[in-house]
């Protein structure tokens, strides 16, 4: 199934398959300061044309379908909202942005389709954080699957060693969020959370370590998402954030319990597939799926 890309030069990359605009990658959004301005991909959508993502919902306005985002960069917010420090969250002035800087990488073809480009990391201040080059690769993998690959590479240019974490790592149990993070829709809620040994609620496998994590809707004609881990990712496997009782989320979430620290200078990467699939396909079609998921980022 042959992928098309169209270029809203300036904001945004559609990806479309057949008649179903599968994503739209906004690298450039006009995001208030509070809300740590980052690109996002919204709406995403199965090739059924079901929409898979959230966007600014009421309980947390930062939650933008996927994105790459990270609560604690040293003193910086690059999550949105405000900052847990000493039991509590403030509203702090250090909500930081990554902004585009160069598109590097265009094309759509055949079944496959990718994106790349340059983003400057900056504190609420001015100051500069981190140089970042960032892909993203579609790919159609049959009637009902498509993969996307995530790719990113921070390089620290902030001139101190910074350390990446999450409210855990800062004190509050069993929140440890930050990296990757998909928020579902609403009718989301209630669904299934599965690993490689059992499926659950999300917040009996928050916390846990796995190669990969899915979410199964059950609102509507259901979803599949599967997310996988890279294996050369930084403590791999990852720890995992993951919600189904409140709100629909994943997030694979390699700085869940411990900080992770990036000297000057120094560059820290990080790879991951997410599979969007119509359905949901059970336990054993869920764990097929991530089979699928570990051929595409291998």
């Amino acid at each position: 199934m042959a992928l098309r890309a169209h270029h809203d030069a300036g904001r945004s990359v559609t990806l479309t398959a057949g008649n179903v605009d599968l994503l739209t990658y906004v690298y450039a959004p006009d995001t208030p300061t509070l809300e740590s301005p980052k690109p996002y991909l919204h709406p995403v959508r199965t090739l059924a044309g079901d929409v898979v993502t959230a966007f600014r919902p009421d309980d947390h306005v930062w939650h933008k379908g996927i994105a790459w985002s990270l609560p604690h960069v040293g003193e910086h917010n690059f999550w949105g909202g405000p900052t847990y420090v000493d039991g509590r969250y403030v509203q702090l002035a250090n909500n930081g942005s990554a902004a585009h800087r160069e598109m590097t990488a265009l094309a759509a073809g055949a079944d496959r389709a990718e994106v790349a480009h340059r983003l400057a990391w900056t504190a609420e201040g001015g100051q500069p954080v981190f140089e970042e080059r960032r892909g993203l690769t579609v790919t159609v993998l049959d009637g009902r699957t498509w993969a996307l690959v995530f790719t990113t590479e921070l390089t620290n240019v902030a001139g101190r060693t910074l350390d990446l974490g999450s409210p855990t790592t800062k004190g509050r149990p069993n929140a440890g969020y930050g990296g990757l993070f998909w928020r579902g829709p609403r009718s989301f809620t209630g669904g299934t959370v599965q690993s490689p040994l059992r499926a659950g609620a999300g917040g009996d496998l928050r916390g846990t370590r796995a190669e990969w994590l899915a979410y199964r809707s059950g609102g509507g004609r259901g979803s599949t998402i599967v997310m996988l881990d890279d294996p050369a990712n930084p403590r791999h496997p990852t720890p995992w954030f993951a919600r189904s009782e409140e709100f629909a989320c994943l997030c694979p979430a390699p700085f869940f319990h411990e900080e992770l620290a990036v000297p000057h200078g120094q560059r820290v990467a990080f790879r991951y597939a997410v599979l969007v699939a119509a359905g949901d396909r059970g336990d054993e079609g869920t764990r097929k799926l991530a089979e699928r998921g570990r051929s595409v980022l291998s």
